[in-house]
């Protein structure tokens, strides 16, 4: 297949074009610049120019392939609202250039914004009015229109070298604070996967896939919080403490949130849907490498 990918430097996007271009398939990734341009084809793939916010750089990318990945999503937190926006409309752009064919469009989500309270899958649909579901809601749209399209959910941590993500995130503030804190007794959990194995469950929907399904890119169904901020402490020499959720607010900042997100979600539709097996280190085994920690 011709897989046009969005986001196809990005940190879980760059590992979707190598897993694709492994198989033998060919990519023509999105690029806005002449940086991302380079790196694609360093890789071996093709470069298609634009961005999220221009739409006829999509529409003319997916009319080019035989299916689409959606990666991308503008990490401007100043402007979440507007993102989140663009992100909508370049899904349904893709989308309307798929209408009338089989060709798959394999959308991103997240796990997080599972209801709480419950093990959290793949039938369960978003119900948050948090801006970032726009992309479930549109892809469902789509679907009613007849596109092939389906969602892969990941999970608030995907892991691997070269992750600038939520682990990043508190492993500076652990540096940056002397202490490496948990709220709470912390005991709520994070779902987790490498992205290595992420990229693997993508390259299988694409090419086994269903229309219209949900599938958790979930290797881990949840990591204690308590158990994260050990490793980190471990690592860094500093004390792992408890935070109540008072203190939280001024230790973390706007990450106060995920800190306490209990979100444990079930992967086994999608194993039994796709037979993906993830196979790369858990997130504590992949703290435990330190490369996490030589920045």
């Amino acid at each position: 297949m011709r897989v046009f990918v969005t986001g196809a430097t990005g940190f879980v996007g760059s590992a979707i074009v190598r897993q694709l271009l492994d198989a033998g398939h060919a990519v023509l990734g999105l690029a806005r610049s002449d940086a991302s341009a380079a790196a694609l084809v360093a890789a071996g793939a093709q470069v298609h120019r634009g961005s999220l916010e221009d739409i006829d750089s999509l529409q003319r990318g997916a009319s080019e392939v035989d299916g689409v990945i959606h990666t991308a999503f503008i990490h401007d937190f100043s402007r979440f609202e507007a993102s989140c926006d663009v992100e909508g409309k370049a899904v349904r752009a893709l989308g309307e250039k798929l209408a009338g064919s089989s060709r798959p469009l394999l959308v991103t989500s997240g796990t997080a914004l599972l209801p709480p309270g419950n093990v959290g899958t793949e039938d369960d649909a978003q119900t948050s009015a948090f801006p970032r579901i726009v992309s479930e809601k549109t892809t469902e749209a789509l679907r009613r229109r007849g596109v092939n399209a389906s969602v892969v959910r990941l999970p608030p941590t995907v892991h691997g070298e070269g992750d600038h993500g939520f682990m990043a995130i508190l492993i500076n503030l652990a540096r940056e604070k002397g202490v490496a804190a948990y709220v709470g007794e912390g005991a709520n959990r994070w779902p987790a996967v490498h992205r290595r194995d992420a990229a693997q469950l993508y390259r299988r929907a694409l090419e086994n896939g269903t229309g219209g399904r949900r599938y958790h890119a979930v290797a881990e169904q949840g990591v204690p919080f308590r158990d994260i901020a050990g490793v980190i402490g471990r690592h860094l020499g500093v004390p792992v403490v408890s935070k109540s959720p008072e203190e939280a607010v001024d230790h973390f900042g706007w990450f106060a949130h995920f800190t306490q997100i209990d979100n444990v979600v079930s992967n086994a539709k999608t194993i039994e849907q796709l037979g993906w097996a993830p196979k790369e280190p858990g997130l504590l085994d992949d703290l435990e490498q330190g490369h996490y920690f030589m920045h």
